[in-house]
């Protein structure tokens, strides 16, 4: 049978999504996070060291938990999409989307003909359990959740468009590289950006598409969670892997401590 997306699900029903980032690419680090109780993962092969084994491990650790794992390739091809809703993923976040051409190229992405362009491998494939989930091929499609990351001014300036186009289920705001395309580079809590990301997340919202954000800011992220966002990631493994062995070693070594980034930073 094939299992239903309940990511999805609670994005249609507007139920806020609770996420974390994870990047360290492990099996076994990331089977650690989803002991937490988190709504969702996200599997990051842009800036972490994943790859289709790395992200299929995870993927076959994280089944046997109630998350969600949410894989962002390093860039949105057809032949990347492809291979990794093969492994399993039904859930995908598209970085650096910048218009309404490439959004709807995504949609046929994820698509079986005659809909989309997804290639038809199911056989070789773990997500159809290899053409043991009957009429895998006619249900698919229906549990793919495709989220587009819109990150810089050009996306910004197209994203009521973005937004409308049908097959599209949610849009993340990525406020790092959103700040630097505005001048601002390493500083998203600057009140610019801010207002920009606020104006964003009230398009995305009043589009009737789920809204999502990473801030490692607690109040900024309950800020966002007021504002509509439904899918809100609220750490990074990484980051707090890195504050708590450095707080640690303060205690016991005062001279080596150092300084920790602004959480405001810690957003992707």
């Amino acid at each position: 049978m094939l299992l239903k997306n309940q990511f999805k699900q609670a994005l249609t029903q507007k139920q806020a999504q609770i996420g974390l980032w994870v990047g360290l690419a492990d099996g076994y680090a990331c089977e650690i996070v989803a002991n937490a109780g988190f709504d969702w993962l996200l599997l990051d092969a842009e800036h972490a060291p994943n790859e289709l084994r790395t992200l299929l491990h995870q993927l076959q650790t994280l089944a046997a938990y109630p998350v969600t794992p949410i894989i962002r390739p390093a860039i949105g091809q057809d032949h990347v999409i492809k291979q990794l809703l093969d492994i399993g993923a039904q859930t995908l976040l598209i970085p650096m989307v910048e218009t309404v051409e490439q959004a709807k190229i995504l949609v046929q992405a994820v698509r079986y003909p005659p809909k989309g362009i997804r290639g038809v491998g199911s056989a070789l494939a773990r997500a159809s359990r290899w053409n043991n989930i009957p009429n895998y091929l006619q249900q698919a499609d229906e549990e793919i959740c495709l989220l587009l990351q819109v990150e810089n001014t050009l996306g910004l300036k197209n994203l009521q468009a973005i937004a409308e186009v049908d097959g599209v289920d949610g849009i993340f705001i990525g406020p790092a590289d959103l700040s630097a395309s505005l001048g601002h580079l390493g500083n998203p809590a600057h009140p610019d950006v801010q207002q920009q990301i606020e104006q964003a997340i009230d398009v995305i919202v009043k589009s009737g598409k789920a809204a999502g954000i990473l801030s490692a800011d607690e109040k900024l992220a309950q800020h966002y969670l007021k504002l509509g966002c439904t899918f809100v990631a609220v750490g990074v493994d990484t980051s707090l892997l890195m504050k708590s062995a450095v707080n640690l070693l303060a205690k016991f070594k005062p001279q080596l401590a150092k300084p920790i980034s602004d959480p405001h930073n810690q957003i992707y």
